[in-house]
């Protein structure tokens, strides 16, 4: 994907739910999927990590497995490439 592409498209095609970054590495959500697997990811992390704090730390070993859930949904579910990235003309 062209770096004029990345500014003028703000939405991705029909099938992807995130975008890349214009800044850094990864993407962020672009659709009301993405936005709701987000908000799903923050639903179930937040309870976890509660649990975690007042019963010990082998709750925060079930975060693992639902951040890299979320990271890999987010991968396959991105229009372009995830790579780092400076601005819109990098």
């Amino acid at each position: 994907m062209t770096p004029g592409k990345l500014r003028r498209r703000y939405t991705p095609r029909p099938g992807y739910w995130f975008v890349p970054r214009a800044f850094g590495w990864g993407a962020t959500p672009a659709t009301w999927q993405g936005w709701a697997a987000t908000m799903a990811l923050i639903a179930m992390a937040v309870p976890i990590a509660m649990l975690a704090e007042n019963r010990g730390r082998v709750y925060l070993a079930l975060l693992a497995p639902l951040i890299l859930g979320f990271v890999w949904l987010a991968w396959t579910r991105t229009d372009g490439e995830w790579r780092w990235r400076w601005g819109f003309d990098d």
